[in-house]
């Protein structure tokens, strides 16, 4: 972010495209809000506060960004990132964007298993081969009720929250076929709890202090 920034919400859209996601309260930061904005496969993390320090924090945020979503930043920039296979998954981006902003910053994701929220299971994901691509099945350790049932709900969750391509009853892949960990890592606590998630993003829908008409967001679906 340099110095002769957009004033403007249209301008801001001209130059950076679409918004993604708009977290209205950063708790780590002067409670200022920070956008996300994506414009031809380049996302950008936005502020219209001029707060002393601001800069430092969104390149923080950005750089959290790079970590938990397996994206690329901008050398030249503090707010610019690409995405490492060329595509930019933008549902995972909301998801990215509320974790950077809102959690602490030297936060990671979880490592190995996490426990699922309507069994005694601990769920995870493995790699598999798909003719070149990468897909990833979906496993659990434990038992269950209806365990195979379980499992094609949370892969279900996948592909409604990755925008990811279901390949069969228990394996998803990304568009790109490129291999993802830290997504998949990301998605896991959503896609296991579709109602909540969904509860969520309609809360969160609410809450901002600007339209989504007016911002350039993405329609919520």
């Amino acid at each position: 972010m340099s110095d002769n920034f957009p004033l403007h919400v249209n301008e801001v859209i001209e130059e950076y495209g679409k918004c993604l996601e708009l977290v209205p309260i950063d708790p780590h930061f002067k409670n200022i809000s920070v956008s996300l904005y994506e414009k031809n496969n380049v996302a950008t993390v936005w502020t219209f506060s001029r707060k002393n320090g601001v800069s430092k924090r969104i390149e923080q945020i950005r750089d959290q960004l790079a970590k938990l979503g397996d994206l690329e930043p901008i050398e030249t920039t503090n707010n610019q990132l690409r995405s490492s296979c060329g595509i930019m998954h933008t549902r995972p981006l909301k998801f990215l964007m509320m974790q950077a902003v809102e959690k602490s910053p030297d936060y990671s994701h979880p490592e190995g298993l996490i426990k699922d929220l309507r069994s005694d299971l601990l769920l995870g994901f493995r790699t598999v081969d798909m003719d070149g691509s990468t897909g990833y099945q979906i496993n659990a350790k434990g038992e269950a009720p209806n365990l195979n049932g379980r499992l094609r709900a949370i892969t279900s969750g996948f592909v409604r929250y990755g925008e990811m391509i279901r390949r069969d009853n228990l394996t998803v892949s990304f568009n790109c076929g490129a291999k993802h960990n830290p997504l998949m890592q990301l998605l896991l606590p959503y896609a296991r709890n579709v109602t909540g998630t969904q509860d969520m993003l309609e809360a969160d829908s609410l809450r901002g202090q600007m339209t989504t008409g007016t911002l350039g967001f993405s329609p919520p679906t």
